[in-house]
């Protein structure tokens, strides 16, 4: 990494981590001067929690969501088709007639060589400050699940990675998972955003947005940080997610035999699902590579705008090939950072994927930023799977796994049909699979 690379990561970083610090000291001093609260009573959450709920949410600063969502997450979900148990949506605690904590519960389907996992997955871990030392009691409750062979937390903060080793889970053994790989496609846009989320003074805002702008542009171009196509040509198209067909079943089921890895179901039913967010605010697209007129990889470019600073971001939510063919990873990658460009996008980032797949990137020179801490964390209730998934070869992370792409900001739509108050036996017998988704989420 450069130097003038480490700086400025170093010093934004630490600008950033000590606004949250002064931030996380305030909330202490108000919690030690608030009068006696209420008790908690914990209890599975319901459809009618969704405007608590969503309450919840904003007051500790997570992501919009909407009843439709809900719908799509807890009736619509394929992984529900497979499984038996009516499995909780998640669960709340309530105090005096408010949602006062919240932890959702997401049924995944998972692949590790022949066998199929029942799996599930956390999501909007949040709590007012008041009752954090309840807290446990909402983890509690999700890992003691029954008929589930496998636990995720896939974007935990500090807190809720601490919550997680407490209840036995392990980090993912991928140390590269957390660096974030970047390509600054516009670097006076990506300047001006990187200044607002600094709160830089207004009045100097504009000149240190030039100033940074220029540095970064001057070392894009001589240091060449871009993707850029290789002797191997390769057709790439794009189609929409509800456009994925059968063609993407022969590539899946090719990649379950290629070698025995830990892969988050991709069947077409279940991608089609997991990037259908209804009233989505952002874009995703599907990239599509063909050889010889066969699907022999796809990527799929996710692209948001953060409502705070306006920085609009493209990540690589998804990604396979065919053997991990690097030429056809390096093809997508070209063809991401293109779309990423045309969808008119600040940066470009990739997270995750195999070291020898994060590899093919080095002579692209990507900046790298990480998380202060591991945002995956697992536990199998297998012994001996747990053991073998210690194993960082057993794994094929990435934002795909878990909520990190599932759930996004979206709008509330009108829903024919939808009610908040169906009850959840009905809402289990009509999941419909046949038809032909930083920052993170977790708060504690």
């Amino acid at each position: 990494m450069s130097s003038f690379q480490e700086n400025i990561a170093a010093a934004i970083l630490t600008r950033i981590r000590e606004r949250r610090a002064s931030r996380t000291a305030s909330e202490r001093d108000r919690q030690r001067r608030s009068p006696a609260v209420a008790p908690a009573k914990l209890r599975e959450a319901t459809f009618a929690d969704f405007d608590k709920v969503a309450k919840l949410k904003k007051r500790s600063d997570i992501v919009a969501d909407s009843p439709e969502n809900w719908n799509r997450l807890w009736r619509r979900n394929p992984a529900l088709a497979q499984s038996k148990v009516n499995r909780p949506i998640g669960w709340v605690l309530e105090a005096d007639g408010q949602v006062v904590g919240y932890l959702g519960n997401i049924s995944l389907t998972c692949r590790y060589g022949d066998r199929t996992l029942t799996a599930v997955a956390t999501h909007g871990f949040a709590v007012d400050p008041p009752y954090r030392a309840v807290a446990l009691s909402l983890a509690s409750a999700y890992y003691r699940q029954k008929s589930v062979d496998l636990h995720l937390s896939t974007s935990a903060i500090e807190a809720s990675g601490k919550i997680a080793i407490a209840f036995k889970c392990a980090a993912l053994p991928q140390p590269d998972y957390a660096p974030v790989l970047f390509w600054v496609l516009r670097p006076y846009s990506f300047a001006r955003a990187l200044m607002r989320k600094l709160n830089v003074n207004p009045l100097l805002s504009p000149i240190c947005s030039v100033f940074a702008a220029l540095a970064i542009g001057s070392d894009k171009i001589f240091r060449r940080r871009w993707p850029r196509q290789s002797a191997a040509r390769l057709a790439v198209s794009e189609i929409s997610p509800d456009d994925i067909g059968n063609d993407f079943q022969t590539l899946w089921t090719e990649k379950l035999n290629e070698r025995c890895r830990l892969y988050a179901d991709r069947t077409p039913a279940t991608l089609r699902w997991h990037f259908d967010i209804p009233g989505d605010r952002g874009l995703a697209r599907v990239l599509c590579c063909h050889k010889e007129g066969k699907l022999c990889g796809y990527a799929v470019v996710r692209s948001d705008t953060d409502p705070k600073n306006g920085l609009r971001k493209s990540i690589i939510a998804d990604m396979i090939a065919t053997q991990d063919d690097p030429a056809v990873i390096k093809a997508l990658w070209v063809a991401a950072y293109e779309h990423a460009r045309n969808a008119g996008s600040h940066i470009l980032e990739v997270q995750g994927f195999p070291s020898d797949i994060r590899a093919l990137s080095s002579d692209w020179r990507p900046y790298q930023r990480k998380y202060p801490a591991c945002p995956y964390y697992y536990k199998a209730a297998d012994p001996e799977l747990h053991k073998t998934l210690g194993d960082e070869a057993a794994w094929y992370a990435c934002p795909f796994d878990g909520d990190a792409t599932l759930i996004r900001p979206s709008y509330s739509r009108s829903a024919p049909n939808f009610t908040l108050e169906e009850p959840m036996e009905a809402a289990h017998n009509d999941v419909a699979v046949d038809v032909p988704e930083s920052e993170r989420t977790e708060v504690v």
